[in-house]
């Protein structure tokens, strides 16, 4: 008999063998391509083109994997058609390192065993009441939104909701932005139900992911906390998938398959007809947009737990003050935070920007150091005691022959967390002091480092826009934006609703425990209506201005972008076919084509890179006709073209 077996690689169909095993959709074997075996799945159609001539090669094996259920594979046929990639692509996410993982005894599941304990929780009565409106007990497909503000108890009413869903024998999908919330999330969790999640992301080991890939197949791991990747875990009887902190751009996924998780963790959801809930203080504008068309249901947390009161927030205006040379920290700051420190206070300074200098200037050549495959400056950090590029890895020393002597003599300009880090240990000698950044936080000793943050072990943290992802820092009741104007600046579409998300969960982290707690802004521009508006505490009223201008000028969520950036190691050549391949789509595609021009950051891991934008109706309409079109065209030697699809950076 013939089966259709689609196998991870880069083509959109399924391929044609033969198996006297009697076999059922979504059934993954082991079969022969090329000089390999490969695991591939029975899938759900055959090619579709039937004029080629092939030998049809006989299935291996059967593997003792339970089968992807046909909703999954429904999902992953849609998911290849929306982001515009094969379908074999959409299965290799599905896999470890491309391949299932067979049943294992019993006893290796044991670390993920669930037994909820009993709990002393007790929920407020708005608590009861959005987790009421969140229907936990309904099976259907529906989207939910719990919009809560900062410190408001809404992992306390989702917990709540998964518990039910536990006991019925459901599994759970939690995702989470970044890597570095999971260690305290598990200990949260742990803390709750008694027993171990499943953690799932880059960091975790190829062992242990076989153990919970497995566990998930075959149903014995219930609960699953990751990153985007585990979206597309093969679930036996997924019941409900949780997007915590869903407005973060950290859930778009910009390098090899482009996808946003929490978009197609909705659509997940849809497929497999079970709730999928989103989790904010400050609703992303699509999702905002939703729930103003009544598409979402949602309910909303406005008091903090125990009634904590918001943070104050004041301006430091630096235009009225004279910093010292080389310093970023004004005197009013200094004594502000000494104020802050009497009271056993801890201290947060936040700057979005890692290492200790973003630009490394000869003061006789005047040369900066520039990554030698980007169209980008190296990042100094001091710690490490190099210059890294911040896209593709590079390292340099910081040594270098002068054009107008010997050796070049260097000055930094702009600060980074770590040269703002040294500052402060100037100013506060004998205090504890960490660095919070991706740098620092990813590593195996972060979990120590945020007990001792927790107990005050800390005095001062000084952090890039990590910490205000989520985490909970009980004596954290002072926080100085070292410069607002910093990230105030530039041409990108989503800069508003960006600020305004950043500095509500920024300030979020200050007072949780019912302490007074205050936010200071440095700032050379004294605009206390941006700030008292990306602070305010009915965000709503931003994300309703925010969305005229949206509407006004054409754009998302209002209409659809997709982005086609080409890629090549010849720059002439590159644009010839940026050119020649605009005017052989348009006309051809339901949308209008900008461009072509050169992207922002022109040059990345030796490629330059040309951007088309493609925008039209909210419809698959663009899709279908760029799926047709694009195979028709024939790319110069060395050019490669990559599609976003609801692109949320335009760098």
């Amino acid at each position: 008999m013939k089966y259709p077996i689609l196998l991870p690689n880069i083509f959109n169909h399924p391929f044609t063998y033969e198996s006297e095993i009697n076999l059922k959709l979504g059934e993954f074997v082991l079969v022969p391509f090329g000089k390999s075996k490969i695991t591939g799945v029975v899938w759900d159609e055959f090619e579709k083109n039937d004029n080629k001539k092939f030998t049809i090669k006989s299935i291996q094996k059967k593997l003792d994997v339970a089968p992807l259920k046909k909703d999954t594979i429904n999902f992953l046929n849609w998911f290849a058609e929306y982001n515009l990639i094969p379908k074999g692509m959409a299965l290799k996410l599905v896999l470890l390192s491309s391949n299932a993982i067979e049943k294992m005894e019993k006893k290796i599941y044991e670390p993920y065993n669930y037994k909820i304990k009993k709990n002393s929780f007790k929920l407020s009565i708005n608590q009861i009441k959005s987790l009421e409106k969140m229907g936990y007990s309904n099976k259907k497909f529906r989207v939910h939104v719990l919009q809560g503000t900062t410190g408001s108890g809404k992992t306390l009413v989702y917990f709540e909701a998964l518990k039910s869903l536990i006991e019925k024998g459901f599994q759970s999908l939690i995702l989470l932005p970044e890597i570095g919330l999971t260690s305290q999330f598990e200990q949260k969790f742990s803390e709750y139900f008694g027993f171990n999640p499943a953690i799932w992301h880059s960091g975790i080991s190829k062992k242990k992911k076989e153990i919970i890939w497995s566990g998930i197949s075959c149903g014995e791991i219930k609960v699953v906390i990751g990153a985007r990747s585990s979206l597309f875990l093969p679930f036996e009887k997924l019941g409900i998938i949780i997007v915590d902190e869903e407005h973060d751009q950290s859930f778009k996924q910009d390098e090899g398959i482009t996808y946003n998780a929490r978009d197609m963790a909705i659509s997940r959801a849809s497929f497999e007809n079970i709730p999928v809930n989103l989790i904010t203080a400050v609703p992303s504008i699509e999702t905002f947009e939703n729930i103003k068309k009544g598409k979402y249901e949602v309910s909303r947390l406005s008091e903090r737990y125990r009634n904590a009161a918001l943070p104050n927030y004041e301006i430091i205006n630096l235009n009225n003050t004279k910093l010292e040379k080389q310093s970023w920290l004004s005197a009013k700051i200094i004594e502000k935070v000494n104020f802050h420190l009497e009271k056993k206070d801890q201290i947060l300074f936040f700057l979005n920007r890692r290492g200790f200098s973003p630009n490394a200037l000869c003061k006789k050549c005047f040369s900066s150091f520039t990554c030698p495959n980007c169209t980008i400056n190296l990042v100094y950090h001091k710690n490490k005691n190099n210059l890294i590029c911040h896209y593709c890895g590079f390292k340099s020393e910081l040594k270098r022959n002068c054009k107008k002597g010997d050796n070049c003599e260097f000055i930094f300009s702009g600060p980074g967390v770590e040269r703002i880090s040294e500052e402060v240990k100037r100013k506060f000698p004998g205090k504890k002091i960490e660095i919070f950044s991706s740098d620092t936080m990813n590593k195996k000793d972060s979990k120590e480092k945020i007990r001792k943050i927790i107990n005050n072990e800390i005095q001062i943290l000084v952090g890039t826009q990590l910490i205000s992802k989520g985490f909970h820092f009980p004596h954290l009741n002072c926080i100085v934006v070292v410069d607002i104007d910093l990230s105030s600046h530039g041409h990108d579409l989503r800069g508003a609703e960006k600020n305004l998300q950043l500095y509500h969960q920024l300030s979020g982290r200050a007072g949780r425990t019912g302490n007074p707690a205050t936010v200071y802004f440095q700032t050379y521009e004294n605009n206390s209506k941006m700030i008292s508006e990306i602070t305010n505490k009915n965000p709503d009223i931003f994300l309703e201005r925010e969305l005229e201008i949206r509407k006004k000028n054409k754009l998302p969520p209002y209409q659809r972008f997709i982005s086609l950036i080409l890629t090549g190691e010849n720059e002439k050549k590159l644009e010839k076919d940026a050119f020649n391949f605009k005017n052989f789509i348009e006309n051809k595609i339901n949308g209008k084509i900008l461009g072509p021009v050169n992207a922002p950051i022109f040059r990345i891991k030796k490629k330059f890179r040309m951007r088309l934008l493609i925008r039209g109706s909210k419809s698959m309409k663009m899709q279908n006709s760029l799926a047709k079109i694009i195979p028709k065209y024939k790319f110069f030697k060395g050019i490669k073209l990559s599609v976003d699809v609801d692109p949320i950076n335009f760098n």
